[in-house]
C-alpha cells in the first residue's frame, strides 16, 4: 500500500479514551494491550486513525489530561513496550 502525503486528509479518525475503552486483565481500567486487542474491530469499522488519550503517568485530577511525566507510560495502561507494539500491530 502506498501511502499519501496527506495520509491524515483521506483518513477515518478515532480517539480512544483509554481507562474506559478494554480492560484486558479485569483491574476495572482499560489499557494498551486491550487497546490492541481491539484494533481489528476499529480496522472493521473502518478506522485509519488511532489517537489515544495520555497514557502518562498523572494524578488523574483532571481525567489524566493533568500529565505528571511525558516521557513514561503509567504502569496502570502498561509498559514502555505495549504502545510500540500496539502500533507495529496497527500497520
Amino acid at each position: 500500500m502506498t501511502e499519501s502525503p496527506q495520509w491524515w486528509a483521506d483518513g477515518v479518525g478515532y480517539q480512544v479514551y483509554v481507562p474506559s475503552f478494554q480492560d484486558s486483565n479485569g483491574d476495572g481500567w482499560g489499557d494498551l494491550p486491550g487497546v490492541t486487542s481491539r484494533l481489528g474491530y476499529l480496522s472493521n469499522l473502518g478506522v485509519t486513525i488511532v489517537w489515544l488519550s495520555p497514557i502518562h503517568p498523572s494524578p488523574f485530577a483532571d481525567r489524566g489530561y493533568d500529565v505528571s511525566d511525558y516521557r513514561a507510560v503509567n504502569p496502570r495502561f502498561g509498559t514502555l513496550h505495549g504502545p510500540g507494539d500496539a502500533a507495529q500491530r496497527g500497520r
